[in-house]
């Protein structure tokens, strides 16, 4: 039998009994022949608590330190599975992000793995011990300071991990039984998917879907490593997510794969920017100097009497202010009039490889948010995803009309969600 990397959730080691019912798992895959390498996240809501501390102690805490503080949920958790194991009659040695050779850039907070070297996993693995890494953190390769991977960062951790390892599949527990057509939480009928390609997954991370993080799906494509979302809560297959299906799920891939929804992001429009080139290469360069990303750009017609246009891009709420700031530190240079900012939107967002040959697809959707009496803000596109920006007041009810209208209500009873705040 050979490698398997599983990563549970804050919600999965909530408390004591969590983290003894997640260890006897763990415990029944050694049993099953399987080496394990485990990745942790923070027990429940650990690390939104210390954040919270943070804020109350330092309005904006210095990134080296907050990394410290944060990393503290994760090794407080793996340090009580290692014990629930061996309380078990296994034997489990923990370790840190940078015990285990994860080893990132400078950028704290939202730093990225830029290479793993497992060794002492690998030593762990070959004495017959579980190895048990506290996930979301890393070690920077300059300055050797302790960093962090930034929201979701547990699932990049497992990936990343199941790649230097050669694992034959990354594991991935939740508090659900796997991904659904939209959030349980707000659309009760969701569809468990039995399995979904990789392209497709992609979208709906980047789309607002929280089950998996965005970065940890591309890494797996990358390394073409087997994904299985399941809940530590039940024994229920979960969803595959892969370049193929796996076994018994070689099915027709669906039109639509699921419908995604995102609170998370702000609107700046810049108003009054001149219409000629290196205007927009302006704004974007201020806004990525800045360490910004940015999602949807959309670009108004220039009024044909003054030539001047407005552009708006949409970007994470907790980075609008910074983005703000720059951008008004570059508006002399630019020449735009001036700047509003909106954080009250919701963005919704249609996925699905089918909608490439399948016509109507873009008139069903906005007539079902027209239905729901939705108004659109802003549109984008691809080759296999909608998306809009609505008023955050609007979203659950444009989600639950969306996913109504492309047939995606279960029939069966109700999506179960196991555990977990959402927070």
């Amino acid at each position: 039998m050979g490698l398997v990397v599983q990563k549970y959730g804050g919600s999965s080691v909530a408390d004591a009994e969590g983290i003894k019912r997640v260890a006897k798992r763990i415990v029944d895959t050694k049993k099953d022949g399987h080496q394990v390498v485990v990745v942790v996240s923070a027990m429940g809501d650990t690390t939104d608590e210390l954040i919270d501390l943070a804020e109350q102690v330092s309005p904006i805490p210095a990134g080296r330190e907050f990394d410290m503080l944060l990393t503290a949920g994760e090794r407080i958790s793996m340090a009580l599975l290692a014990m629930a194991i061996k309380n078990l009659g296994h034997e489990a040695q923990s370790f840190t992000g940078s015990q285990a050779g994860v080893i990132t850039d400078s950028v704290h907070n939202k730093a990225r793995i830029i290479d793993v070297t497992p060794g002492r996993i690998r030593t762990a693995l070959d004495e017959g011990n579980i190895a048990i890494v506290a996930g979301f953190q890393g070690v920077s390769q300059d300055k050797k300071d302790i960093t962090t991977l930034g929201r979701g960062g547990s699932d990049t951790t497992a990936v990343a991990l199941a790649a230097a390892l050669d694992a034959e599949v990354c594991e991935i527990y939740t508090d659900v039984d796997g991904v659904f057509t939209a959030d349980p939480r707000v659309v009760k009928k969701a569809k468990k998917i039995d399995w979904i390609s990789f392209e497709d997954m992609l979208e709906l991370a980047a789309s607002g879907s929280k089950v998996l993080l965005h970065r940890c799906v591309e890494y797996a494509r990358r390394y073409n490593i087997p994904i299985h979302v399941r809940s530590s809560f039940s024994g229920l297959q979960g969803t595959w997510v892969s370049n193929e299906p796996q076994g018994a799920q070689k099915v027709e891939q669906a039109i639509i794969s699921g419908v995604a929804h995102d609170t998370s992001e702000a609107k700046i429009t810049v108003v009054g920017v001149p219409d000629k080139p290196g205007e927009a290469a302006a704004i974007f360069r201020a806004v990525a100097d800045a360490e910004i990303n940015i999602d949807m750009i959309v670009q108004n017609v220039s009024a044909a009497s003054t030539g001047l246009t407005d552009i708006s891009f949409t970007l994470p709420k907790a980075e609008g202010r910074k983005a703000i700031d720059e951008l008004e530190k570059a508006k002399s240079a630019i020449g735009f009039d001036s700047l509003r900012y909106d954080d009250q939107i919701g963005k919704i967002s249609l996925v699905g490889a089918g909608m490439k040959t399948n016509p109507g697809v873009t008139a069903d959707f906005f007539k079902a948010l027209s239905d729901a009496g939705v108004n659109i803000e802003l549109i984008s596109t691809s080759e296999i995803r909608i998306s809009v920006v609505t008023r955050a007041d609007d979203v659950n009810e444009a989600v639950r009309a969306v996913h109504t209208a492309f047939g995606l209500d279960s029939d069966s009873d109700e999506a179960v969600v196991y555990g977990g705040t959402g927070r």
